[in-house]
């Protein structure tokens, strides 16, 4: 499922991944909204196609980051962010501050001021919460349904 890079330029990598138009909004919903289902996925405002999704979901499980994982036989699978899904955090707010800034959207006045005078926090909190659903690391039993900077 490896494509082929056009060039080894950070940004044209990052693309490559990620420069679609669902991509970023599957890794919103899982870091700040905690969907973790392919049907919590699905229900998002955005009206993603479930052949799209899918293959958006092998995709960023293919890149690490995100693994699947199931309870047992005939249960339906949850995704969960690696460590490297994690580090996307700071990616995924300085898009919602930087649209908040220029554009009209949904993104809560309350949050995006928090995001202006208490960025690291807000980071920090995320992170935090999130790390507790990586697969293999102490607390990964239960998973958050929202990260705590409350975002939009």
């Amino acid at each position: 499922m490896r494509c082929a890079r056009r060039s080894s330029c950070p940004v044209s990598v990052a693309l490559d991944l990620l420069g679609d138009r669902w991509t970023l909004l599957v890794v919103r919903d899982l870091l700040l909204f905690g969907k973790a289902s392919f049907g919590e996925f699905l229900a998002s405002g955005e009206g993603i196609a479930t052949n799209i999704l899918a293959e958006r979901l092998k995709r960023l499980e293919h890149a690490g980051l995100v693994v699947r994982e199931t309870q047992g036989r005939g249960i339906r699978a949850c995704y969960a962010p690696t460590a490297k899904g994690i580090d996307l955090v700071p990616t995924l707010l300085e898009l919602i501050s930087w649209s908040g800034r220029h554009e009209k959207t949904a993104a809560p006045q309350a949050f995006l001021r928090r995001l202006r005078t208490e960025r690291t926090a807000v980071e920090r909190e995320i992170r935090e919460q999130l790390r507790s659903r990586v697969p293999g690391t102490k607390g990964a039993a239960g998973r958050p349904r929202r990260a705590t900077g409350s975002a939009p």
